[in-house]
C-alpha cells in the first residue's frame, strides 16, 4: 500500500489518508468542498461547491498517477436531491465521455456544512 497526500486536496482532518494506492487501484477519501490553501468551505451552492469537490479530487488522482479517466466507481453524497439536476450539469463536465458507475445517496448532514462529498476508486494510469 501507498499512502497519497497532496497539496493539491485538502489535508485530512482526522485519522484517514487522502487516498491510498492498493493492487493498481486508488482508493480516494470522500472530499468536501474545501479550499486547499485555506481550509475553508468554498462556495454556498451546489454548482460552486460540486466544481470544488471535483477539483480536489482531481488533484488527489493526479498525485497518485491517475485522472478522471481512470475512475471506475463513485459514490456522491448530496445533502438534499433537490440539488442532482444541478450536480449533474458539473459531474458531466469532469465525466464527459468516460461514464464511472455511480451511486448517489442524500444524508442528512456533512462535515463543515458542506452540500456535496464524493469519493472515487480509480485504476492507476498505467494499469488502463
Amino acid at each position: 500500500m501507498k499512502y497519497i497526500s497532496t497539496q493539491n486536496a485538502p489535508k485530512a482532518v482526522g485519522p484517514y489518508s487522502q487516498a491510498i494506492v492498493s493492487n493498481g487501484f486508488i482508493f480516494c477519501s470522500g472530499q468536501i468542498p474545501l479550499d486547499p490553501q485555506t481550509g475553508h468551505l468554498v462556495g454556498s451552492d451546489i454548482s460552486a461547491q460540486t466544481h470544488q469537490v471535483l477539483e480536489n479530487i482531481g488533484g488527489v488522482l493526479k498525485a497518485a498517477g491517475s485522472s478522471f479517466e481512470q475512475v471506475v466507481k463513485t459514490t456522491c453524497f448530496l445533502v438534499t436531491m433537490e440539488d442532482f439536476a444541478k450536480f449533474n450539469m458539473i459531474y458531466e463536465e469532469y465525466f464527459d465521455k468516460h461514464k464511472p458507475a455511480r451511486s448517489t445517496i442524500a444524508v442528512a448532514q456533512l462535515p463543515k456544512g458542506a452540500l456535496v462529498e464524493v469519493e472515487v476508486i480509480a485504476q492507476l494510469t498505467n494499469n488502463s
